[in-house]
């Protein structure tokens, strides 16, 4: 098997979580390259569903915005952003909610909007598009970043989406439909959310990474199932499909990051 990246295996373990046929609410960046792994491998029949309104989008590179030609013009069909949110995603339509995050904390919810005071904050991020919506009302959401103190952190400054609130039964207090996120995805490991705590708890390791590493980059004291798998390591196939997508990305886009990050 040749070698692989940190970021081709978190790429890769969190395409393997979407199942074929089902319909998929993307983000742009590491949810889309993941999303996109999966319909070019074991998931031909998965629909993706983009913000701007593109059903069964099958783009041949990745997006660099939701507003991106390439997903309208591979789409099954267009239809106005709010029918995406009122008919399909608060509709109960969604299976899957796939979101990347700047900050996340032990219960999975997720910050993109500020870090530091909200009023007068160190770095104003991106902010919160149509995440909240979907991380509240789509059936599960997978979560996939890169791991590190930054963005595992004890306290967020700002809670764009909610996971799991403040854990337990927080979620259903809340009124909020469908059972939340039910995976974080990282370079380094998998987290799932513990029964009746709803705190992420690792449950996989990715091949050659150590405890050690995952609680030097979190910013709480993260713990550890009782069984930790070793994630399935990358196969020929599975690295060839986005090798390929990111080099057809590349070359379309001359290099810009945002498809890829």
């Amino acid at each position: 098997m040749s070698d692989f990246t940190t970021n081709e295996m978190m790429t890769v373990a969190a395409a393997r979580r979407l199942g074929n046929g089902s319909v998929c609410f993307v983000g742009i960046g590491l949810p889309s390259t993941a999303a996109n792994l999966a319909r070019l491998t074991h998931a031909p029949d998965v629909v993706l569903i983009y913000e701007s309104g593109p059903i069964g989008a099958k783009p041949s590179v990745l997006p660099l915005s939701i507003g991106d030609g390439e997903l309208a013009e591979t789409a099954d069909t267009v239809v106005p952003t709010g029918e995406i949110f009122r008919y399909w995603l608060q509709g109960g339509r969604i299976d899957v909610g796939f979101l990347g995050a700047a900050q996340v904390d032990r219960f999975g919810n997720i910050n993109t909007t500020v870090i530091g005071d909200y009023h007068q904050p160190k770095v104003r991020l991106p902010g919160a598009g149509g995440a909240p919506e979907i991380a509240g009302s789509a059936k599960e959401v997978l979560i996939i970043l890169k791991q590190s103190h930054r963005s595992f952190v004890d306290k967020l400054a700002f809670i764009t989406s909610v996971g799991f609130g403040e854990g337990g039964d927080h979620r259903q207090q809340l009124g909020l439909p469908g059972k939340g996120p039910t995976a974080i995805i990282t370079d380094l490991c998998i987290m799932e959310p513990e029964a009746g705590t709803h705190e992420f708890v690792v449950t996989a390791l990715h091949p050659g990474v150590t405890r050690e590493q995952v609680v030097a980059a979190t910013g709480w004291a993260i713990r550890f199932a009782d069984q930790v798998a070793t994630t399935a390591a990358p196969t020929a196939t599975e690295l060839d499909a986005l090798r390929d997508l990111q080099a057809r990305t590349n070359a379309a886009h001359g290099g810009q990051k945002g498809a890829e990050e």
